[in-house]
């Protein structure tokens, strides 16, 4: 993917996504708790010094609307509707579906702490290399939630 030009979204457009399919479809309170951070997390996803691959704008888009509380709710489902319209928006339309279906729990898994932000990565770049989440990585899954439970015991 060297030569792929990545398409992002504006901050109007996050804002309806969350609203209209967020709050709009599943409930909750709407509104914004913190713009300049949602406006951050955007802006900082162009940049190809900390994000040079598309894995990891997506993991970075996707671990920051679940865990920086940006919106006053539906904050891990707004992750999930901006990483399915960004997988959209770059040509992975066939992902989409897959993506929402297998990131619900593991968005919750990481806000609990039950993964870490390596191996979401890891995940994340499973699925767009893979078109899904390998055996080894859903091993590597089940052993930190495992791990990590017990720690909170």
């Amino acid at each position: 993917m060297s030569n792929f030009k990545t398409i992002y979204f504006p901050i109007d457009k996050a804002i309806q996504i969350h609203d209209d399919m967020v709050i709009g479809i599943s409930g909750g309170r709407s509104g914004t708790q913190d713009v300049g951070r949602l406006e951050s997390v955007l802006f900082h996803l162009q940049n190809d010094d900390y994000y040079p691959t598309f894995e990891k704008k997506l993991t970075h888009l996707v671990f920051a609307t679940s865990m920086f509380h940006m919106f006053n709710d539906g904050n891990k489902r707004s992750s999930l509707a901006f990483g399915s319209y960004f997988l959209k928006l770059n040509g992975f339309d066939y992902l989409a579906d897959y993506f929402i279906q297998e990131m619900e729990n593991i968005v919750l898994w990481l806000a609990m702490h039950l993964i870490d932000y390596s191996l979401f990565e890891e995940i994340i770049t499973s699925i767009i290399i893979f078109d899904e989440i390998t055996e080894d990585i859903k091993l590597k899954i089940a052993l930190s939630i495992e791990q990590n439970s017990n720690k909170l015991q």
